[in-house]
């Protein structure tokens, strides 16, 4: 089942212009060679998307990319988009698996996008009822960046 491509919301939180008609390969200007032909699934999907248009990629896409640390600086702000619409939205492995793969991203990831890390802890501080895994996660990322 193919899930519908994350769109911007009416309350829009990205604080960085994304041409959401152009793949990271161009917004990063740094295209990908083609996979060999021995690569695993993971690595194949990775490149594949890379090349998509960034508007078109699905809670599953970012979910993919980001726990790999691809593109962060451009998917960083859509994801965070997707979770203030719907903080638990879910892709192909558990409900919260998106805010999981973008809480867990490194405390230096989230110092040089501190706007970024703030509407997130917004975000995460107005949820209740998550699973022991999830809350720990989102506690820990909500020490860091008060840390930092």
């Amino acid at each position: 089942m193919r899930q519908r491509p994350v769109h911007p919301s009416e309350n829009r939180l990205v604080t960085v212009s994304i041409d959401r008609d152009r793949s990271l390969d161009e917004l990063e200007r740094d295209p990908w060679q083609a996979p060999p032909p021995d690569a695993t699934r993971l690595v194949a999907t990775a490149h594949a998307l890379r090349s998509r248009p960034v508007g078109t990629l699905t809670v599953e896409d970012l979910r993919l990319l980001i726990s790999q640390d691809i593109g962060l600086p451009v998917l960083l702000p859509l994801a965070v988009e997707a979770l203030h619409d719907n903080p638990l939205a879910e892709g192909h492995m558990y409900e919260g698996d998106l805010l999981c793969a973008v809480l867990i991203r490194t405390s230096t990831v989230w110092s040089t996008h501190p706007e970024l890390a703030r509407q997130l802890t917004v975000i995460v501080g107005a949820l209740s009822g998550l699973s022991p895994d999830l809350r720990s996660q989102t506690e820990r990322f909500v020490g860091a960046v008060q840390n930092s």
